[in-house]
């Protein structure tokens, strides 16, 4: 007889391909937020302006190794799956965090997508289900794959017995 409890395990499924160019594009806009930021307070200090230049060369060089690397990472790591009993999820880059929820304990299934995340297709899917530790995040999701899941869950859901508490 084998075991219906869910076993934490990798996910099978990787996100959008499209998740690293979204990812790049939204550090890199944060990180000219950042650097504009880092300048204007720069022109206004009175430290001496070889300070000031290092300072912000090296901001610049985080900012684009964090670009660079960043994306790629999350993308090699992100994992998403769901079966007729559980969602797995794996999310992360130097922080990596595995996680599932058993089909009965869904509450809701959302689907959000900002203006970024509509530009390049994506969505994220949010499951929130009866645990302390919050809801599963699947970020990077194609769009049509995002509606195909959260209409998948929402009806496996339905059909799981109790309440999901």
């Amino acid at each position: 007889m084998t075991d219906p409890t869910p076993q934490l395990r990798p996910p099978r499924h990787q996100v959008s391909r499209s998740a690293i160019r979204y990812w790049t594009v939204h550090a890199a806009l944060r990180w000219a937020v950042v650097l504009v930021g880092a300048g204007m307070l720069a022109a206004s200090t009175q430290v001496g302006a070889t300070a000031e230049v290092a300072g912000l060369i090296t901001l610049a060089v985080v900012a684009v190794a964090h670009t660079i690397v960043m994306p790629r990472w999350r993308y090699a790591v992100h994992r998403w799956e769901t079966t007729p009993e559980a969602v797995y999820t794996q999310a992360g880059w130097f922080t990596q965090e595995r996680r599932i929820a058993p089909v009965s304990r869904i509450q809701t299934v959302d689907s959000e997508r900002g203006p970024l995340e509509q530009l390049f297709e994506l969505a994220t899917v949010t499951v929130t289900t009866a645990s302390a530790k919050g809801p599963l995040r699947i970020a990077g999701l194609d769009a049509a794959t995002a509606e195909r899941l959260v209409d998948e869950l929402t009806a496996v859901a339905q059909a799981a017995p109790g309440d999901a508490t």
